[in-house]
């Protein structure tokens, strides 16, 4: 039977003798992404067991000059499309051998450049930003120091950032379409927080669909991806004499648009989609809830998912490959609360 060593100042070298293997294949198996065979680590990890064996990953950073960690910052968690993407975006890069430090201040939906400052002390590999922007400064800074970033749904006119985001413009003209085509004339729009670029794409493609059908917006309203605020822009579009209300709504967002629901079912009495269409964007699980079956544009969070990580990834094993732009596609998913048109798909 093999000698224990105390658990007292156990070290790799313990390690590799007690599994009779290398000093470096117990590097190799603790090391993320690093080649083993499934054996090797096997017999490795039983020792570090029984050992009681923790890498250094401080000290291994020291050598390496990686982290391994990834500052993932966002403004706001009130939509439920951000919960999904967080959580899938963890798994991917711990998949990865990655850890990932994050950070939530809706007070920051403007700029991250803050929270970047943080991640920069605690020497990330490299930082994911969600629907949030980085001014010139920290974009400069984040260079220098060789720390890759990924803009996550916001674009941003720099050269050094990557950016993956669904393709809001096309997705607005999309529903400008489907509503024309289902005979609807007093469109409305229900807009999100208005310095994103995210909500501006979606507004700017929806006008310009509209115009391309022949009809001006009819009226609009601002919700700030906020439940409350969503519900209150929902009485004030529909507070008014019959005629005088929009017959289709475009929402900036599920969240917001399942509220808009509510109210105008609730509200005023309004049958969904007789009296008014109503429709979303991102497709979150509740969209598909018997209580709402809310046509939405869907975000194809996986693919959006898979194009950040191995974009950041990809910059992070070679500093010197060009940053990319992306845009995924949104797909319109056709439920109950709005008319769909005879010739629809045209």
């Amino acid at each position: 039977m093999p000698q224990r060593v105390s658990k007292t100042g156990v070290n790799s070298i313990d390690v590799a003798r007690l599994a009779g293997v290398s000093q470096s294949a117990v590097s190799r198996v603790f090391t993320p992404g690093a080649s083993v065979s499934k054996a090797m680590r096997e017999r490795v990890m039983r020792a570090a067991a029984e050992l009681g064996y923790q890498p250094n990953r401080l000290a291994g950073s020291l050598i390496t000059h990686r982290s391994y960690l990834i500052g993932i910052a966002i403004a706001f968690l009130g939509n439920d499309f951000y919960p999904l993407a967080v959580e899938r975006l963890v798994r991917r890069l711990r998949d990865a051998g990655y850890h990932t430090m994050m950070f939530f201040d809706r007070e920051q939906a403007n700029s991250a450049d803050e929270t970047v400052e943080a991640f920069l002390q605690y020497r990330v590999d490299g930082v994911i930003l969600a629907s949030v922007a980085l001014s010139a400064h920290w974009v400069t800074a984040c260079e220098r120091a060789g720390v890759p970033v990924v803009l996550f749904n916001r674009s941003q006119n720099d050269p050094y950032l990557s950016s993956v985001s669904v393709d809001n413009l096309s997705g607005g003209q999309t529903v400008a379409r489907f509503l024309a085509s289902g005979g609807h004339r007093r469109v409305a729009y229900l807009a999100g927080l208005e310095h994103l670029s995210t909500q501006r794409d979606r507004e700017n493609g929806f006008r310009q669909g509209l115009m391309a059908e022949g009809l001006p917006l009819f009226d609009r309203a601002v919700g700030n991806y906020n439940l409350e605020e969503a519900r209150r822009a929902a009485r004030a579009l529909f507070d008014r004499p019959v005629d005088e209300r929009p017959d289709a709504v475009f929402v900036a967002s599920d969240h917001m648009a399942m509220g808009v629901m509510d109210v105008l079912r609730f509200e005023f009495g309004l049958r969904i989609p007789h009296d008014v269409s109503v429709v979303g964007f991102d497709d979150v699980p509740h969209a598909s809830a018997p209580s709402y079956r809310l046509t939405t544009l869907q975000q194809p969070l996986d693919r959006v998912v898979e194009d950040i990580v191995v974009q950041l990834l990809e910059r992070i094993e070679q500093p010197a490959m060009p940053p990319r732009q992306t845009l995924v596609p949104a797909t319109l998913v056709l439920r109950d609360s709005a008319r769909i048109p005879a010739n629809w798909p045209n």
